[in-house]
Formats: C-alpha cells, structure tokens, sequence
C-alpha cells in the first residue's frame, strides 16, 4: 500500500502570514505532499516567558488563512495538550492518531533546526520523521555535520529543501499593527481582518 506523505508546520503563528503559507505550499509540490498540518503551538518551551497571544485567536488565524487551500489542515493537538510543548510528543500523537501507512515530513527553519540538540529526544524525532529544514531570511544556512556532534547521525536524517525567501515576521507585523501601520499584503485579508475586529497587538490587547 502506498504511503501517505503528510507535511507537518508547526509555529506560535502570532500571527500566521503569507511566509508561513508560501513555504507550506513549496515545500507540498517539491515534496509531493498530499497534505500539509498547521500546528499551532501550545505552550513553545523554546519561547517560555514571551507574550504570546491566547490560543482561540492563534488557531482562528490559522483556520482563516488555510481555508482556501484543499490541501492545508490545522491540527489542535498541541492546543488540548497541558504544558510544555515539545516536537516529539507532537510527532508520537500524530502517528497515532493517522493513517499507519502515513510518512510525516517535519518541515522546520533553519533557525530552529540550530536548536536540535536542546530538543527533548531530537534523536527519536529523527527516527520518527523525515526532518526537512528550510532557510528564512536573516538566518544563515545551517551545517548540519555540526549537529552530529550532539545527535548522531543527524546530518544523514535531515533533508534540507531551497524554498522562496519571503522576508515577512510575525514580530514586524505585531509591530505594525501597534503603530497603526498597515499589514494589508503581509497577511490574508481574512487574518488582517480577524486582527482589527478583535483588537490584537494593540496596546491591552488580547
């Protein structure tokens, strides 16, 4: 039986914009993905102490701005879960939950990919998905012999894919929008509109 390829984005997506779904859809078609999973994060160890904003509003955003796409999904899975989210218990409930006959592709950032040895179990992570890192502007392209030092035999288990270099950042446009300049282009009309209508990134905003 065929395998199912599925891609999984995880992200705060504070908010999610047109970066996040250039990259989805690229790394889709270059992978030959049948779909690709937002994950917005829960509660991202690697971010501890950050305002993030609260859940519903992140996964409402996500929601909005891959509605139009037959082939992107939003997974709520490190929302239900208490805690810490870490990449690997995402990845093991993913598995379960899925078809058995279904490849995970982990797409992450070089900049996060950097982050690999201080991941919790990065070497079961591997194991249990194809880990494919992506370049983002302003983050140097990524040596991944270096992390093999750390995790062994990491370099031979990511796969690294060229994607379009969108120079868009969530803190900019959070930025933005406190300053009341427009973010119309930067993110979907759908999101851009959601933002205003609940007052996000405003000064006591939620």
């Amino acid at each position: 039986m065929a395998e199912q390829k599925i891609g999984i984005l995880g992200g705060t997506f504070d908010p999610v914009h047109y970066g996040h779904l250039v990259v989805a859809e690229d790394l889709r078609q270059k992978l030959g993905l049948e779909e690709v999973l937002f994950v917005p994060a829960g509660q991202p160890w690697l971010k501890e102490g950050m305002d993030i904003s609260r859940a519903e509003h992140r996964l409402e955003m996500v929601l909005l701005a891959t509605a139009s796409n037959p082939h992107f999904n939003v997974s709520t899975v490190e929302l239900e879960r208490p805690g810490p989210t870490y990449s690997v218990d995402t990845i093991i409930e993913l598995k379960a939950s899925l078809s058995a006959r279904a490849e995970l592709y982990f797409m992450v950032g070089y900049d996060a990919l950097a982050e690999l040895p201080r991941w919790k179990e990065p070497a079961r992570l591997l194991e249990l998905c194809q880990v494919v890192g992506f370049g983002r502007p302003g983050h140097e392209e990524i040596d991944l012999h270096e992390l093999d030092a750390a995790v062994p035999g990491a370099s031979e288990r990511i796969m690294v894919v060229d994607v379009p270099q969108i120079d868009i950042s969530a803190t900019d446009i959070r930025r933005r929008v406190a300053r009341g300049l427009s973010i119309r282009y930067l993110v979907p009309e759908e999101v851009e509109r959601y933002i205003a209508q609940n007052g996000l990134y405003l000064e006591g905003g939620s």
